[in-house]
Formats: structure tokens, sequence, C-alpha cells
């Protein structure tokens, strides 16, 4: 059985970032994890390099421009998730002056907590997702197999 890849931690330096790894961790889920960073190049071109503005904006032609696009995992689901995830860490970065400070506003609870508010809020990220999720972002998590 092949060894399981363990994503680099690293926090990101803007929401762009952050969406741009809550994304991957969408995407990843159910997928072979290599071909997602094989076709990562393209994910991030067609969705403007993650930018929270931009990708907030699409709208129904750029889901079906998402949808015709080979280079990317061609999941219409996990794309409106995306899109539907850019909303809300816009409007949480208005609450909070950034996704990072919504985040540091849940310091100090479990990590079981922050993942049903993250859960809760964001489209398509499950258990596993939002774990990868807070693990890669360099974010406080338990170890795995006491998530």
């Amino acid at each position: 059985m092949p060894e399981r890849q363990i994503p680099p931690r690293k926090k990101p330096k803007s929401d762009d970032g952050y969406l741009e790894m809550m994304t991957k961790a969408v995407f990843q889920a159910g997928f072979s994890w290599p071909v997602i960073e094989q076709k990562w190049p393209n994910f991030q071109a067609a969705f403007a390099g993650f930018s929270v503005e931009e990708v907030a904006a699409f709208d129904e032609r750029d889901v079906e421009r998402l949808l015709g696009d080979a280079g990317i995992v061609r999941n219409g689901r996990k794309i409106e998730a995306t899109i539907h995830n850019a909303r809300v860490m816009r409007e949480l970065a208005k609450e909070h002056g950034s996704f990072h400070g919504y985040l540091r506003s849940m310091d100090g609870q479990e990590y079981a907590a922050v993942a049903k508010d993250l859960q809760k809020r964001f489209s398509h990220l499950g258990r596993t997702g939002t774990f990868v999720f807070l693990f890669t972002v360099d974010e406080d998590v338990p170890d795995w197999e006491a998530r």
C-alpha cells in the first residue's frame, strides 16, 4: 500500500490563500491526491488565483465555463461549493477583519467546536476535509486518530 502523503503546513498570507487551501481540501476528498496536485496549476488559473473577491462574484456562466474545463476536476457540486465558500469567507472577513481573524475568534475552543462551526458554514467541508484544511493552514489539530 502506498505511503499516505502529508501535506505541508503553512499559514496563508491572505484570505485568498485560505480559500485556495480550503478548495484543495474540498477537491481532494474522494480523489487521488497526486491527481489533484498535478491539476492544481489549472485550478489556480480557472479560479482566478483563488481571489476571494473574484470567486465570490462568479455566476452561472463561470460555473458552465468551469464544467467545460478539462484541466480541472469537473465536479459541479464542488465547483459551486468553492463559489459559496468564497462568499462565506468574504462575509467572515468583513466581520472579523480577515478569515484569519475569524479563526482567531475561536481561539481557546476545542477542535471539535471549531470543526463543527466550519462544517456548518462551508459547503463540502466534511470531517476529513476540515481536518486537512486546518492542518495545512497550520492551525492546531488533534492527532489524526483522536479527531
